[in-house]
C-alpha cells in the first residue's frame, strides 16, 4: 500500500523587542541565569502585566508580510496548565480571536510555486527553560526567557513533504528576518517549531490520526525528526489495526537521534482557556495597519528575482547573498552608489565573508565605510590596481578601516601599465625560465599560467594582467 505524508507546522519566534511583552525586563539572550526577571515575569502575586505596544506592531507586520487578516479587536486568554518552567502555572496566549487570520505562503518548488496556507497567527509570552543536569536527581531553571513575546504561526495541514516543510520553515525565516520581526536565531531558540505529522492512504481525503513532534530549533533537526517519525508511522500501519497510531505528543531528542514519547496529546479544553481578566481587549486602528503595512521591506523573493534578472548575479550568488540579511542591504546600498555589482559580490561573498567568519563574529555584517568601498571597487575598475592587489586593499581596509585611495599611495601598491615597463619584467621571466618556454612550445598549455605566475610575482602584483599577457602571448608567438 502506498501512503500520503500530511504536515503542519507550528513556527514560535520571538519578537524583536528590547522589553517583555508584559514588563519592563530586558529580552537579551546570553544572561547570566535569572538575571533578567521581575516580580512581573516570574508571576508573584499581586502583580499586574501591562501590554508592550510593540509586540502588537510586529505581530501586525507579521500577519501583513504573510498575506493575514489583522483583526481590529482581539483578546489575550489565559491558557492553563503546570510546568516547572511556568512561573504562573498558566500562560498569556490568544484563542478563539487571534490578532491574525489566514493568510499564506508561498514556497518555490522544482517546477511550481505553491501556496502553504496558514491557519492564524497569534501572540503569547515564552515559557523559562529547564536545565537537565547529567547524572543528577533534579534540573535548575532560568526564567531569564520567560515573558519574551512571540508569535506562533500556525500552518494548514498542506505540507506534503518532509522536503516541503523543511523549504516552508526557510521561506517564512527569511521573510521574518528581512522585516526584522524576529533575529530567528534558531541556536539561541528565537525561531522553533513543532511539528504535525500523520500518513494515510494514497487518495484517501480524511485527516488521519496526526503526532505532534517538539522540541525542533534547526533545519537539519526538522528533516531528521519528521523523517524518523514518518518511517514510523508507515511501519505501524503495516503491522495492522492492533499497533495503530495514537494521538499523542513527542519530543525530539537531538542527542540520540530519535523521537520519544512525553504525553498523550491535549485538546483545547484540556487548557481551560478563558479571557485574562488583568488585560483589556485589543483594539487596533485601521490607520495604523495601513501605516505597517506600507512599511514593509522588498521581500526576500522580489530581492532574489531582481539580483538575477537586474544585477546578472548567479542564482547560487544571489541565494548566498539573501542568506546574509546585513551583507544584503550592504549590498543593495554600494550597487546604488555605483559600485560594480559582478566586482562587488566577489569582495562580499569571497573576502568579506571568509574574513567575518575567521574573526568568529556573531553578526555578519561589514564595518567598511560604503563611500570608502565604492572607491576601491572604482579604482580596480579603473585599472589603477589589479583585482589581487584590491583584494589586499580590501583585507586592509576591513581591519584598519582606512581609505583605498590612501592605502595604495602609501604601500606603493598602484599597478603598472605601461608596456615599457612590463615588457622588460616578461623578458626577465622568459630568460629564466627557459624550460618553460620550451614546454609551452612543445604544447604543454599549463606552461603558459606558471609564466604568467611568474610575472606577476617578479612584479609584485602590479603588472597589469591584460597587457602582461598580451606581451607574453606576443614573445612566446
Amino acid at each position: 500500500m502506498s501512503f500520503e505524508t500530511i504536515i503542519g507546522l507550528e513556527i514560535h519566534a520571538e519578537l524583536k523587542t528590547n522589553s517583555k511583552i508584559f514588563c519592563s525586563c530586558e529580552t537579551g539572550f546570553g544572561a547570566e541565569p535569572n538575571a533578567h526577571t521581575c516580580p512581573i515575569c516570574l508571576g508573584l502575586p499581586g502583580t499586574l502585566p501591562v501590554l508592550n505596544e510593540e509586540v502588537i506592531n510586529l505581530a501586525i507586520k507579521a500577519g501583513s508580510s504573510l498575506n493575514c487578516k489583522i483583526n481590529q479587536l482581539n483578546f489575550m486568554d489565559r491558557k492553563n496548565y503546570f510546568y516547572p518552567d511556568l512561573p504562573k502555572a498558566y500562560q498569556i496566549s490568544q484563542f478563539d480571536l487571534p490578532i491574525c487570520s489566514g493568510g499564506y505562503v508561498e514556497i518555490d518548488l522544482e517546477n511550481t510555486t505553491k501556496k502553504i496556507r496558514l491557519n492564524r497567527i497569534h501572540i503569547e509570552e515564552d515559557a523559562g527553560k529547564l536545565v537537565h543536569l547529567e547524572d543528577e536527581p533534579y534540573s535548575l531553571i532560568d526564567y531569564n526567557r520567560v515573558g519574551v513575546p512571540l508569535i506562533e504561526i500556525v500552518s494548514e495541514p498542506d505540507l506534503r513533504s518532509v522536503s516541503e516543510a523543511v523549504l516552508f520553515l526557510k521561506t517564512l525565516r527569511s521573510i521574518l528576518e528581512y522585516e526584522e520581526i524576529s533575529d530567528c536565531r534558531m541556536e539561541q531558540g528565537s525561531l522553533r517549531c513543532d511539528a504535525n505529522i500523520s500518513i494515510r492512504p494514497t487518495g484517501m481525503k480524511e485527516l488521519t490520526t496526526k503526532v505532534e513532534i517538539k522540541n525542533i530549533n534547526s533545519f537539519r533537526e526538522l528533516q531528521k525528526a519528521l523523517e524518523k517519525e514518518e518511517k514510523r508511522q508507515r511501519e505501524l500501519y503495516n503491522y495492522g489495526e492492533e499497533y495503530k497510531i495514537k494521538q499523542e505528543t513527542r519530543r525530539w531528542n537531538t542527542g540520540k537521534g530519535k523521537c520519544v514519547p512525553m504525553r498523550s496529546k491535549e485538546d483545547a479544553h484540556d487548557y481551560r482557556y478563558f479571557r485574562d481578566p488583568d488585560l483589556p481587549p485589543i483594539v487596533i486602528d485601521k490607520d495604523k495597519i495601513d501605516n505597517i503595512l506600507n512599511s514593509l521591506s522588498e521581500f526576500p523573493k522580489n530581492k532574489l528575482a531582481r539580483y538575477i534578472n537586474q544585477y546578472k548575479l548567479s542564482k547560487n550568488d544571489a541565494e548566498t547573498l539573501l542568506d546574509y540579511r546585513h551583507l544584503a542591504s550592504y549590498f543593495d546600498s554600494i550597487v546604488k552608489l555605483g559600485a560594480d555589482p559582478k566586482l562587488a559580490i566577489n569582495f562580499i561573498l569571497g573576502d568579506s565573508l571568509r574574513l567575518l567568519k575567521e574573526e568568529n563574529k556573531e553578526e555578519i555584517s561589514i564595518s567598511i565605510k560604503k563611500e570608502d568601498f565604492v572607491k576601491l571597487i572604482s579604482i580596480i575598475k579603473e585599472g589603477k590596481i589589479n583585482s589581487t592587489t584590491g583584494r589586499e586593499v580590501f583585507e586592509i581596509m576591513f581591519n584598519e578601516g582606512k581609505d583605498p585611495e590612501t592605502l595604495v599611495k602609501e604601500k606603493g601598491l598602484g599597478q603598472i601599465s605601461g608596456e615599457g615597463e612590463i615588457d622588460k619584467i616578461v623578458d626577465n621571466v622568459l630568460e629564466i625560465n627557459q624550460k618553460s618556454v620550451d614546454d609551452y612550445k612543445n604544447g604543454k598549455q599549463a606552461a603558459f599560467g606558471y609564466l604568467m605566475g611568474q610575472i606577476m610575482k617578479a612584479s609584485k602584483g602590479k603588472a597589469n594582467p591584460s597587457v602582461a599577457k598580451n606581451l607574453l602571448q606576443s614573445k612566446l608567438k
